[in-house]
């Protein structure tokens, strides 16, 4: 081979090194400088389903307060089993993620699989299969959650519609102690044995549950909504008497008015709602234990309220059992002074803060003359503008207009403590929707 030669067939092999490299580094370049099938920490490369792109405001489409621990799962916590919560959403959107709360376990719950669907109807365990997704957790398929922990799901692309039920289902592999659990869901949700985590047809979830385990949230990013409205309350938003599977809670009534009061061109805010109702709730006083159970308005009000998604305003229902459970005359100066911590909270947080007047309950086992001068106590100073922002006349709207003490016999459930579906829905109904606009006062 000649000198000129040689020269020549080296510059033939540098410049096809530089095409292949030119080449490579478009590759790389189209990528975010990831190659394709990876990601730059070495995860594997998640489903096509998660981290979306899509536009929108992350609202509450759904929500429960943590009760306590289920009784019956103090040692093996629900091992071995799959849950399939349905949950019910007030606001549609394009992508959703799920919190999962270990609240009341008493060691790390291991979650190794989980999913979400839409539901086929009627309150069944069968999915939709077109809908499934499983969730994943900083990218991974399961998550632990320490004791007293959460966790929040990353983003599924899903588009979630609005008043229709949805499936969040878990399975624990491993023994975890106590069950976080919502008790008075007034909707029936299921179980399976094994991991069905995926399954559409609902056939293995031959268990049944008045419970909410687990699951604690849904959330979606929603082009229909841009802020979240929060019911927070005891029993009555709780909705302890309404019919099972129905959503004839007085804030799923309400959900539904906001939504056709906007079909309707008039101009309100576009807010999804949230129950956090927790039945047996005060304003003052925690429930047993460590962390408590039913613990006190003032001390969830952070977790189940400010830290909701892009929350708003929230709806206060709440004082009855403060004067029902206290075992001495309840004082009025002190439940009005934590109402109006709790409003204080809220006005930090700029959120509008509606709260209602205690109903009536003469005729329940707990009525005396003593505690209705303390109900008619408090609900004269929220009459007089003393501790919110705006009023919701409860009283007024549900009591027998001829024994004021008592419900009106087709708004009483028949314990004259809780509303009929009649009386929740007639509840929702005389909440002046323009009275959720606008942020709360700097100070009352």
């Amino acid at each position: 081979m000649t000198k000129r030669h040689g020269y020549a067939v080296l510059s033939a092999l540098v410049a096809l090194v530089a095409a292949l490299s030119a080449a490579i580094y478009a590759t790389v370049a189209a990528d975010g400088g990831t190659p394709r099938g990876t990601l730059s920490d070495n995860r594997p490369h998640r489903d096509s389903h998660a981290d979306p792109a899509s536009t929108g405001t992350w609202v509450g489409a759904w929500a429960t307060a943590p009760v306590g621990g289920e009784p019956g799962t103090e040692t093996a916590g629900l091992a071995g089993r799959s849950v399939r919560n349905v949950v019910h959403t007030s606001a549609g959107g394009t992508s959703a993620r799920v919190t999962l709360s270990n609240l009341y376990g008493q060691s790390a719950l291991t979650i190794s699989h989980a999913s979400l669907a839409l539901s086929l109807g009627d309150g069944s365990p069968a999915a939709d299969a077109e809908t499934m997704r499983r969730l994943t957790f900083g990218g991974t398929p399961g998550v632990v959650i320490p004791a007293g922990g959460q966790a929040v799901s990353d983003a599924v692309h899903l588009t979630v519609p609005h008043d229709t039920d949805v499936l969040i289902t878990t399975y624990s592999p491993t023994p975890s102690g106590p069950v976080t659990y919502h008790p008075r869901a007034r909707q029936i949700s299921y179980t399976a044995t094994g991991d069905r985590t995926e399954d559409t047809t609902g056939t293995p979830y031959t268990g049944q549950t008045p419970y909410w385990r687990y699951a604690t949230a849904l959330d979606v990013l929603s082009n229909e909504a841009t802020g979240t409205v929060v019911a927070f309350g005891d029993s009555l938003t709780d909705g302890v008497t309404s019919t099972t599977g129905a959503n004839h809670r007085w804030p799923d009534i309400l959900s539904g008015r906001l939504r056709s009061a906007l079909q309707n061109g008039r101009q309100l805010p576009r807010y999804s709602v949230v129950n956090e109702g927790i039945s047996g709730n005060q304003v003052l006083t925690d429930g047993l234990g460590r962390p408590a159970e039913n613990q006190s308005g003032l001390g969830r009000f952070g977790r189940d309220v400010l830290s909701r998604p892009n929350v708003k305003a929230v709806v206060i229902d709440l004082g009855v059992n403060d004067i029902l459970r206290n075992r001495r005359l309840a004082d009025p100066d002190r439940v009005v002074t934590g109402l109006r911590t709790l409003v204080r909270q809220a006005h930090a947080r700029g959120l509008k803060v509606v709260g209602a007047t205690l109903m009536p309950f003469q005729g329940h086992r707990g009525y005396t003359p003593a505690r209705e001068a303390v109900r008619q106590q408090i609900n004269a100073r929220i009459r007089a503008g003393e501790v919110y922002d705006a009023v919701v006349d409860f009283d007024k709207a549900l009591r027998d207009p001829y024994d004021p003490r008592r419900l009106r016999p087709e708004y009483d459930s028949g314990d004259h403590l809780h509303p009929s579906d009649l009386g929740y829905r007639t509840m929702a109904e005389v909440l002046d929707l323009s009275t959720l606009k606008g942020a709360g006062q700097t100070e009352l």
